[in-house]
Formats: C-alpha cells, structure tokens, sequence
C-alpha cells in the first residue's frame, strides 16, 4: 500500500492549480498540460494507488511533472456537486488532455466539453452513456477503457451460488446514474431462473447521500433468510466500509467487483485489474499527446480478471469454500 507522504511526492504538488507567469510564457509553450479527475477521496489508498500506477507509466513515457507536463489532479469522492465543480475547474486549465476515472466523473466532463481529449477509465458502457459512438470508432473526443461488459454481472450471480450454494435471494446494489446500473442488473436476471434465485434491486444515485438508505434497505433486506449481495461495478465503491461492515454483521455473503473489497473484509470479488487500465489509459495519453486523436483509437476492454477470497471472511460466516473455486482463485486472503 502506498503511503500518502510518498504518494505526494510522487505527484511533486501536482494537485494545484497551474501557474502561468508572463516571464514563464516561452516555456509553457513546451509544456503539456493534463488534468485527473477521479471519483474517488484524495486520502483513499486505492485511489492513490491508481493514480501513481498511472504517473509512473506516465513517467516512463518521458512525460514527468515539472519537467514537460504539468498534471493537476482533482477529487471527487463520491459527491456529484463536487464532482461537477472540479470538471469546471480544469477545464478552465485548458488542459491538452484529460483523464477521468468512473462514469460519474467522464460525464461531468463531456458535458462541458466535445474538444479537449478525454481518456477515461472504468467505465462500463460508454456507448449507454453517450460518451462515444461506437467501442471500435468512438467518433469524438473521448476514447478510453471499460472496465466491465454487462455479461460479467452474470458471473458474480454465479460466485455468489457457489461459495453459499443455500442462496435463494440475491439484492443487487446497482447505481441509476449510469447506465451501467440498469445493464449490470438485467445481466444478472438474465441468469438468474436457471441458479434458482430471485433477484431485487438496492438503488443508488448519490452513494454519499443515499449511505442511511443503503444501511437502512440491507439491513431490512438480511433478516429473510437464504439472502446474498451482489455490489455491482460504480454502485458504492466510496461506502465500501460501510456494505463490508453491514455484510459482516447480518452475516450476508456478499460478492464484489473490485479486489479492495476482499483486501478490506469483504468475501469475495471479480472484477478487471485496474492498475492495469490506469497503466493502459497513460499510453493513451502518450500516444494523444503526441498527436494522435481519440475517435481514431478504439476502446478497449480489460485484458486482466481476476478472483480474490478472504478464508477469514468465510468462515466468520460460515461457509466452505469449494476447493474447484479456490483453485480458481487468483489470490486467496488467510
């Protein structure tokens, strides 16, 4: 884990704004300016971890903060007011690209632009979302990494039924402020009659507003018996404290689409390496910066899944781990 005194200098002030002094105009002219903007919190260690994931790649690229990039980094956590505001201001940066991490914190941005690029990450239907024209012509100025195709939902139904095979209901924590949410739901119907369970939905649209109401529907939901959780991919990743604590407590099953979850006590998750996209989405950057545009390049999906178990989790709750899904397993947490 990435301590948050190296974090910052690693980012060598990187978060502030960037200054334009008249004396210093000549060698601005030689500076590429990019901005971040991640819905994550600033402290969050998982957010950190993305986002030098992708300076460093950055930096191996030649592009270095101080040097011949200026990157300002803004963050979210969560809050679309907030979300909106940082948008704002980097735009009025006039960066020469921008990154943006989650469908919460690309819309935001296209909304207010339709010429500076856009690289985005995490984003699990960029077409639902009207942010590009197609995956392999994205048409516009925004080209990026999705970070699930809706099928993937089908899968963690699947996971659920095999690590607590007595599951006979399943509520699904989705957000309906992405597309995403409403896909990721009907994959998971979809697949759903043939495993035996009956799915309801836990609807989000603000994760930080909606926190009482999320602990208020779980809680209601835990006391049926033969009862799972599926959190589903942009659902309520900056609360995942709370859902792990509140599955621990009712003693759920949970399944999660990002590996932090396990890290941090949750049972299980499958989800995209997503390092990995952050390494991928600074290639892009390279590659705009250096004068290509991104309707001519592809979105691409995850080249990396992965399967994490946390055996403590399980057997707090009581369960026995198939031995075929642990040999599955890319890491499993003792």
């Amino acid at each position: 884990m990435i301590r948050r005194r190296e974090f910052i200098s690693l980012l060598g002030g990187a978060a502030a704004a960037w200054p334009f002094p008249a004396r210093a105009q000549q060698r601005e002219r030689a500076t590429r300016r990019i901005g971040v903007l991640i819905n994550l919190a600033a402290d969050d260690p998982t957010g950190q971890s993305r986002v030098t994931a992708f300076l460093q790649r950055l930096a191996q690229l030649g592009w270095t903060e101080g040097g011949n990039a200026r990157i300002a980094i803004r963050w979210g956590a969560g809050n679309t007011e907030r979300i909106r505001k940082y948008a704002g201001e980097l735009l009025a940066l006039a960066p020469d690209v921008i990154l943006t991490g989650g469908s919460p914190a690309t819309g935001p941005v296209l909304q207010t632009t339709r010429s500076i690029p856009v690289v985005f990450v995490q984003v699990a239907d960029p077409v639902g979302g009207g942010f590009v024209d197609s995956l392999a012509h994205p048409g516009s100025n925004a080209t990026g990494f999705t970070n699930f195709e809706y099928g993937v939902a089908g899968k963690w139904l699947e996971l659920l039924k095999d690590i607590a095979p007595g599951i006979k209901r399943a509520g699904v924590l989705r957000n309906l402020n992405t597309a995403a949410g409403p896909g990721q739901f009907g994959a998971i119907q979809a697949v759903a009659p043939s495993l035996g369970v009956e799915v309801s939905p836990i609807n989000v649209r603000d994760a930080q507003q909606d926190s009482g109401e999320i602990e208020r529907t779980i809680t209601a939901f835990a006391h049926v018996s033969n009862g799972g959780l599926i959190i589903t991919g942009g659902s309520a990743f900056n609360l995942r404290g709370l859902i792990i604590s509140l599955a621990a407590q009712h003693r759920v099953p949970a399944v999660y689409p990002d590996r932090v979850f396990v890290t941090e006590g949750g049972l299980i998750a499958y989800g995209p390496d997503r390092i990995d996209q952050y390494r991928r989405a600074a290639e892009y950057v390279d590659r705009i910066l250096k004068g290509e545009r991104p309707a001519d390049l592809p979105v691409q999906a995850p080249t990396k899944y992965e399967t994490l178990i946390n055996l403590k989790t399980a057997k707090a709750l009581g369960l026995e781990i198939p031995p075929t899904l642990l040999a599955r397993a890319d890491e499993v947490i003792e």
